[in-house]
């Protein structure tokens, strides 16, 4: 008989080095980016890919697959994050954050996007074995294999709290908003199940790029004749907008490259021409953007302006922001002037224009289709920091406008207390001095505007940022 301690061993397999995927290896980079040092994805990606074009031979489908892994991962790491907690044996906090950055990047390979299961989870693997060691990735592997055997419908039906028992938080784990968001957001817009749903999937959707043909400098209709017409479209509402269907680099558009356009949401060129469109009791010359970094509608108010024998002037409080704001306008075919200053102690003399935009700092919950990490960085008590300086600017812009002059209060969030409450005491505060103008006549063809006469545009219903517009006149 004979003796199992003696037969021979297996000989161990050899060591394996890891491959490198540039395209996984350059996600990672930006989501530890984003973690790290606050960053943001928009801000981030461009200079790595910038980079991988010319070191690693990117091309444009490594550059979109890229591009995908990283906003996927964010606007989906509320869900992510539980799915990943149901699999793990230890609480989620106590995951290195460059592990679950990982973890995240493969679930959404599983849960998020057409790549085969096995091709997702080897290729995370790998991803772990260079970024993070072979010790751990055997734990990434362990877990993403728990994670593959279910699709995406069938780990919410498991993760998220019933809606009838939880409505609030059972939409933040379905759509990945965080519950006081869902909370904010619901309040805004009133309403059903169907909206908020409807609404919160929106802000999960990769937004078109959208460019603005600035006054005096290019039209839609010469931006459209020079893209590709397969890949271009006309904006839905604004005659300035042109719309990249089929994505695309901004950048390699020619008028973009000389400032003659630029990149620009459809609901910031409205609510710019709401302002510029609204009727004026008296002169018609002097414009103020009272918060103009970092220029988009500025530039697009200097041409109008420009136009009509107007002037703008620009105002921002950032030196940096100031300076964008410069670029932007560089080329206007009218007179502008860029100052840096603060809107809250103005140098400009009371009564001094017949237009004031005032598009203050906020939350950004507007912009979540862009930013989406924003969701996770915002807290409620961020809504407290942010109230006196919103008040002040609008006191501000009501002070600087002449009477019969017009304000525009904008803000890039849709939360009640950056929008209407802010009106509501600032108008209470100067009783007799301001009444709200109807907006809504001044967006024309746009519908769903709600009951007025201020306006809050949404991504689901107008296909643009949830930007907030309240014009007010100066009556004394």
């Amino acid at each position: 008989m004979s003796d199992p301690s003696r037969r021979p061993r297996r000989p161990a397999k050899p060591y394996r080095r890891p491959q490198k995927d540039p395209v996984r290896v350059l996600a990672f980079e930006a989501l530890r980016a984003v973690d790290e040092r606050d960053a943001y994805a928009n801000l981030v990606l461009p200079p790595l890919l910038r980079k991988a074009r010319e070191k690693e031979g990117f091309d444009g489908r490594d550059a979109a697959l890229a591009t995908e892994l990283v906003y996927g991962t964010l606007r989906r790491q509320g869900t992510y994050d539980a799915i990943i907690a149901d699999c793990v044996d230890r609480p989620l906090r106590e995951v290195d954050p460059p592990v679950l950055d990982v973890l995240s990047l493969g679930a959404h390979q599983l849960l998020g996007t057409r790549i085969p299961p096995h091709a997702a989870v080897s290729a995370t693997v790998e991803l772990a074995r260079v970024v993070l060691g072979d010790g751990r990735a055997k734990f990434v592997n362990a877990v993403l294999r728990k994670i593959a055997r279910q699709d995406l419908d069938a780990w919410l039906e498991q993760v998220a709290p019933p809606y009838d028992e939880d409505p609030e938080d059972h939409l933040a784990v379905v759509h990945s908003h965080p519950r006081w968001v869902v909370s904010a957001l619901w309040d805004s817009l009133g309403g059903g199940r169907a909206g908020v749903e409807e609404l919160l999937a929106a802000d999960n959707e990769r937004p078109e790029v959208t460019l603005v043909a600035r006054p005096g400098r290019a039209t839609a209709a010469e931006l459209l004749e020079s893209l590709d017409e397969e890949a271009a479209a006309p904006g839905r509402w604004s005659p300035y907008a042109v719309r990249l269907t089929e994505g695309g680099e901004p950048g390699a558009v020619e008028a973009v490259r000389e400032g003659r356009a630029g990149v620009q949401d459809e609901g910031s060129q409205l609510v710019a021409l709401a302002l510029a469109n609204a009727p004026l009791e008296g002169p018609d010359k002097a414009w103020l953007d009272g918060c103009a970094g970092p220029g988009g509608k500025a530039a697009l108010l200097a041409g109008l302006a420009a136009e009509r024998g107007a002037v703008l002037l620009a105002s921002e409080k950032q030196p940096h922001r100031a300076g964008l704001v410069a670029r932007a306008l560089e080329g206007n075919p009218g007179p502008y002037q860029v100052i840096t200053a603060d809107g809250t102690r103005p140098p400009w003399r009371p009564g001094s224009f017949d237009r004031v935009l005032m598009d203050v700092p906020c939350t950004g919950l507007g912009a979540l289709r862009r930013r989406p990490e924003a969701r996770w960085r915002r807290r409620p008590e961020d809504l407290d920091g942010f109230a006196p300086l919103q008040r002040a600017l609008l006191r501000t812009a009501l002070e600087s406008v002449r009477v019969g002059g017009v304000v525009g209060y904008v803000t890039c969030s849709p939360h009640l207390a950056e929008t209407r409450a802010v009106v509501d005491d600032v108008l209470k505060q100067h009783a007799g001095e301001a009444e709200l103008l109807d907006a809504r006549p001044l967006l024309p063809g746009v519908a769903d505007l709600g009951a007025g006469p201020d306006v809050q545009l949404w991504p689901h219903l107008h296909g643009t940022d949830a930007m907030y517009l309240a014009l007010l006149r100066r009556v004394a």
